[in-house]
């Protein structure tokens, strides 16, 4: 990035600032943003510059690609660099208000210890605070890890097998047995399986099934099976909020750029492949992409700011949102690492 004088600085910051801020509503319900003129700079903030000075200014942040100017208008928007030197030289420290971050803890308690209402709450917390697309995923283990299985007898030769992973995932599926079994031996079977495989992955519990009955085989086989697909992603397992309203963004009045952000949400290698930049455990902290910084392009448009959260080893997720370039970047980062730190806290509580 090209060193900028402490009045570029301002100049950089004032127009940032006054983009993100100047969407408006028409009468028939289109939102559009304003380009930022040296005269509306100068009214608004009372600079101690003249007009023709803020012109030249501009003039030399765009020379040095952190402002562009639509072809129909005299004003500035910023490019992609310009917010990403505003996110990292110019935006310094923000946080939720206090008040904001009352509310959040209550909405959170209130949940207790219901996993589903804390990843519905953590997305509409997301998207309300930031304006964009939140995208929250259930707490999980890089690999399932079984804790503990139990046979239960129901009718005939039918069990319902139920299983509880470390990572606090239960899962549960019937199975029809070769001959009928009451209780005493199904929980001898059970207690058995758990002294012999707690805390392995299918992989291991698969690696030693010929030191079994058929009937321990047979349980095992399907555990091995749920398992595995416990380790595959499922749309199902990811929240999202606030999709209807960012398209509502003069950013996607244009078809193919909403068509780019539709496509995250609707093709899962996609979104898996976004999602895996928040959950390298190599990177911590939060982490903003911006525009054309990412390596998807139906991305080019879009920023995202994303934060794991969770207990290392144990079990982890994802938080974050994505929305246009134009977006408050200092409330939506302060939101998604606000909400992370939450959710560890209650994760940790459950480990």
């Amino acid at each position: 990035m090209a060193e900028l004088t402490s009045r570029q600085q301002l100049i950089l910051g004032l127009v940032i600032r006054e983009y993100v801020a100047s969407e408006t509503e028409n009468e028939d319900g289109t939102r559009r943003v304003q380009p930022v003129g040296s005269k509306g700079l100068v009214e608004r903030y009372n600079l101690d510059i003249s007009p023709a000075t803020i012109r030249s200014e501009l003039a030399r942040l765009e020379d040095q690609g952190y402002l562009t100017h639509p072809h129909t208008s005299a004003g500035r928007i910023p490019t992609d660099s310009g917010y990403r030197y505003f996110v990292e030289t110019l935006m310094g420290e923000v946080n939720l208000s206090a008040e904001e971050q009352r509310t959040i803890v209550h909405q959170f308690h209130q949940a207790r210890l219901d996993l589903d209402q804390w990843m519905k709450l953590a997305a509409s917390v997301l998207a309300r605070t930031s304006g964009s697309v939140s995208i929250v995923t259930p707490p999980r283990a890089q690999e399932a890890r079984l804790k503990h299985l139990q046979l239960i007898s129901t009718q005939g030769r039918l069990v319902l097998l139920i299983l509880v992973f470390m990572d606090g995932a239960v899962k549960q599926e019937m199975l029809t047995l070769a001959d009928p079994l009451g209780q005493p031996d199904l929980d001898s079977v059970s207690a058995k399986l758990n002294a012999t495989f707690n805390n392995r992955t299918a992989a291991e519990i698969k690696s030693r099934r010929s030191e079994l009955s058929a009937l321990e085989a047979d349980v095992l086989a399907r555990v091995t099976e749920i398992m595995n697909r416990a380790d595959q992603w499922a749309a199902a397992d990811i929240y999202r909020d606030g999709l209807s309203e960012v398209l509502r963004k003069p950013e996607f009045e244009d078809r193919e750029s909403a068509e780019g952000l539709l496509k995250v949400f609707e093709e899962r290698s996609l979104l898996e492949d976004v999602l895996s930049t928040a959950l390298n455990p190599a990177v911590n902290g939060v982490q903003v992409v911006i525009g054309s910084e990412g390596r998807w392009a139906e991305l080019h448009d879009c920023s995202l700011v994303l934060s794991r959260y969770g207990v290392a080893d144990r079990a982890t997720g994802a938080v974050g949102v994505v929305g246009p370039t134009r977006m408050p970047y200092g409330r939506t980062i302060s939101a998604v690492r606000y909400v992370s730190v939450l959710m560890t806290n209650l994760i940790s509580d459950i480990f």
